[in-house]
């Protein structure tokens, strides 16, 4: 067949195959160009899931007719500057949208109109393409001083064959809403409506720009609880900025919807950035959990390729190590500062779990006194009439035992691991006082404000293994050589790959040697891992190298090892504790960071207020 040029209708068609894959697409281009216009207010109303109507109202600058006429031609843009010489460059790229293409492509599939007032101007004015066929400009009505006024009507009705793959319109309007939720996310100086409809679902103020407006839009848009439970970043590396805010581990999620990444304001999808927040929670999460979290990085437009992808969802670093370390070391500063709090949803949770018995009979047979005490190893501190002790067979006896227990030097959890804080009152101390240990795993202690019921082995698994952290990052990782060095073959690629991070290998107890083409040998293994799967383990590495760029399958092989090695050494549950040893446990908790979650993310600790405690019995 002979090369022919396509016509202008096909190519637009093809591209709004790329651009215009549903119309959540459509209002992302649109809602991008509002935003390059400097818009304070963005309005947005979509009917039939967006296939049936579309309509974005902004207060931008607008347009001029002749502008009119330029913006739906294919790759006519106001957002590339070019220099003396005509010539473009491509690589500073400083806007939203720059290629051109959105509203060609979309007048070629739909119904398109466009009315716009320019900044100052007298009249309006409105053009109108319909698959593809653009109509001359003509004078209309527009409600605002300035701005502009895009509807999109029986979108893809042009390319029937397209609506065969849309979703139900239920589905295309909630893809819809959490399009407009991350545009609203990155601009929280701009004002957001949309109305799905013909009903108002989302309703956001301007905010004042900065953290603390960022953070008031977060929680209108993820809910109080992610602001009661996020940590400030704002850390800077070599002129690039990571800022926003991230959940604590205790705060996590079954999976990774609330995980929005930016990058100079571009909501984006990496796995570069998807890899780094990984990494940084690797100690904290169990992989079947995910942090919420929502980062934005501000980075040079030279160091960053925005021109990858169609729809401008991916784009492509010039050292992305320099990122993803920006991204790993800031978290876990902010992790490290949050030292042993844990989220404000457990005690929610636990309250969630009370109920109140009213008008129930409390019979003495059904639930004898010496069962009732059995449950406790004893009571310190509180105020009890002796009569309650007598009444309850073992309890003074037991509060005998537990206020005259052992020295706290008999127990390491009572002897140089403890920190000296005991120059104040314990109770002033941010987990208390311990007052009781409940079923031989549960220390509840009093605060001046409320109580703290914590997991005694969860607890100290954490402290146990915070301090093999520190022990390894003390000196090299001790290796173990093989009786028999062993050969792994691997693709050509995923074996250079390896071997290009020989030396960060052998800095975790690994090493690695070329054994020609695709093969890598290996002769010695981190002695943590004891008999490992060398054949799984390399493989897993070289699958994390190609995705993410780092070798993070080791590490957190290592930190596994470390978690099961801190879980065998600690406080098992069961082992009554005294008065010393509980208070000593409570004490490293505050002084040892993470503290607040186990090695899996689970809470070590839950807290309830007085105001708490006051409502599950009426009194607020």
């Amino acid at each position: 067949m002979p090369i022919r040029r396509l016509p202008p209708e096909t190519v637009n068609r093809i591209a709004a195959g790329e651009v215009v894959e549903r119309p959540a697409s459509a209002i992302k281009e649109l809602v991008e160009n509002a935003l390059d216009a400097g818009a304070t207010r963005i309005e947005v109303q979509a009917d039939g899931g967006g296939l049936s109507r579309i309509l974005i109202a902004d207060d931008g600058h607008g347009m001029a007719p002749d502008q009119l006429a330029l913006a739906v031609e294919r790759h006519a843009t106001s957002k590339l500057e070019p220099d003396d010489a005509g010539d473009v460059d491509l690589l500073r790229i400083s806007t939203l949208g720059f290629r051109g293409e959105a509203l060609p492509s979309i007048g070629s599939v739909a119904r398109l109109t466009i009315t716009s007032r320019a900044r100052e101007a007298a009249d309006a004015h409105q053009i109108t393409v319909e698959g593809g066929d653009t109509r001359p400009v003509a004078p209309a009505g527009f409600p605002g001083p300035h701005g502009a006024r895009v509807e999109v009507r029986d979108l893809f009705y042009a390319t029937p064959a397209r609506l065969k793959f849309m979703k139900s319109e239920r589905s295309e309007a909630m893809a819809i809403s959490e399009e407009i939720k991350r545009q609203a996310m990155a601009h929280e100086g701009v004002a957001f409506t949309l109305d799905l409809d013909g009903r108002t679902t989302l309703r956001l103020p301007a905010e004042h720009p900065g953290d603390e407006g960022r953070l008031k839009r977060l929680a209108a848009l993820l809910g109080r609880d992610f602001e009661a439970n996020a940590l400030l970043i704002d850390q800077s590396r070599e002129g690039i900025r990571l800022s926003g805010y991230a959940g604590l581990p205790t705060y996590s999620r079954g999976n990774g919807g609330h995980q929005y990444l930016f990058v100079n304001g571009r909501p984006v999808r990496d796995r570069l950035l998807q890899g780094a927040l990984r990494g940084a929670y690797a100690d904290f999460l169990a992989r079947d959990r995910h942090p919420a979290a929502v980062l934005f990085l501000e980075i040079d437009p030279l160091f960053v390729d925005v021109n990858v992808h169609p729809a401008k969802a991916e784009v492509r670093f010039r050292d992305p190590q320099l990122v993803r370390g920006l991204i790993v070391g800031a978290l876990r500063h902010a992790l490290h500062a949050a030292g042993h709090r844990a989220s404000t949803t457990v005690a929610d949770n636990v309250l969630a779990g009370f109920t109140a018995h009213t008008g129930a009979a409390f019979s003495p047979s059904s639930q004898t006194s010496q069962g009732f005490a059995g449950g406790f190893s004893g009571w310190t501190g509180w105020d009890r009439p002796a009569a309650a002790a007598q009444e309850i067979p073992g309890l003074g006896e037991r509060s005998a035992r537990f206020e005259s227990a052992p020295d706290a030097a008999t127990n390491d959890l009572a002897t140089s691991h403890a920190p000296l804080a005991t120059l104040r009152d314990p109770i002033d101390q941010p987990l208390g006082a311990a007052r009781a240990q409940l079923h031989g795993t549960y220390i509840v202690s009093q605060t001046r404000d409320g109580l703290v019921v914590v997991d005694q082995h969860a607890a100290h698994e954490r402290l146990v293994y915070e301090r093999m952290k520190v022990q390894m990052a003390q000196g090299a990782v001790t290796r173990q050589a093989l009786l028999t060095p062993e050969v792994v073959e691997l693709d050509p690629a995923e074996a250079e790959r390896v071997l290009a991070r020989a030396d960060e290998l052998a800095e975790l107890g690994l090493i690695v040697e070329p054994f020609g083409g695709g093969a890598v040998l290996v002769r010695e293994t981190p002695a943590l891992l004891g008999d490992t799967d060398v054949q799984g383990l390399i493989r897993d590495i070289a699958d994390d190298l190609a995705e993410h760029g780092a070798a993070l399958a080791l590490s957190e092989r290592l930190g596994e090892v470390c978690g099961t090695m801190a879980c065998h050494g600690s406080v098992r549950a069961g082992r009554v504790l005294s008065a010393p040893e509980m208070n000593a446990l409570l004490r490293q908790m505050e002084a040892t960071p993470h503290s607040g979650q186990c090695n899996h993310g689970r809470p070590t600790y839950v807290e309830l207020k007085l105001h708490d405690l006051e409502k599950l019995f009426g009194r607020r």
